[in-house]
């Protein structure tokens, strides 16, 4: 799978370290909203394993997807994420922030994010099945905001960090923990290590 961002004629230049930035959270965005198939778990496996001299935990946990991936079978994939996040009446853990956001004090998390979408620009798009506050849809929306897409520039980065402060931060972190704990996960227990130690980067 490729990381490379086309941005329209005449964007500012990303820096490649946004590039890098986005180039994650799109991996995780397409692993959470749907599991992967054949060719992407290839294209994972296929990927360059990060130096790690044992201090770097991102690291590690890279490689160690990149490694589940190369061994990994994608009817089994398939099998897990729906045990994991669809079930058959209740599923293991629960994507949205909806879900892990139930304070009475609070707005409610769907509303707030469709504000926030709306104020940026964005909307969720046509024939999409996955609600707003889905963590896959809201990875997708930090991708978005850091390098652009169709004709919305590049977000500033305060921008960047408001939207991940606000709509991701509060819960991601437990959630992607509950993916871990979960009897059911195997492959997901990677994508929500490697998951988890990205964020922390971001936060």
């Amino acid at each position: 799978m490729s990381t490379a961002i086309n941005l329209p004629a005449g964007t500012i230049p990303i820096a490649a370290e946004d590039e890098a930035r986005a180039g994650l959270y799109a991996l995780l965005s397409r692993l959470l909203a749907a599991p992967p198939d054949a060719p992407l778990l290839q294209s994972i496996g296929a990927a360059e394993r990060w130096v790690d001299d044992g201090g770097n935990p991102l690291a590690a946990a890279w490689n160690q997807l990149v490694l589940a991936s190369q061994t990994m079978d994608a009817e089994v994939a398939a099998q897990e994420y729906t045990e994991l996040f669809l079930g058959v009446g209740r599923a293991e853990c629960n994507l949205h922030s909806a879900y892990w956001l139930r304070e009475p004090s609070l707005e409610r998390p769907l509303v707030g994010v469709r504000a926030d979408l709306a104020a940026l620009g964005l909307a969720r798009q046509g024939g999409s099945t996955v609600y707003e506050d889905h963590l896959a849809a809201l990875c997708e929306t930090m991708r978005i905001l850091i390098v652009g897409a169709g004709d919305h520039p590049p977000a500033p980065v305060l921008t960047q960090q408001t939207f991940f402060e606000r709509r991701i931060q509060p819960w991601a972190f437990e959630c992607c923990a509950a993916i871990q704990q979960s009897p059911v996960a195997n492959y997901y227990g990677h994508v929500a290590e490697f998951g988890k130690l990205f964020l922390a980067v971001e936060r």
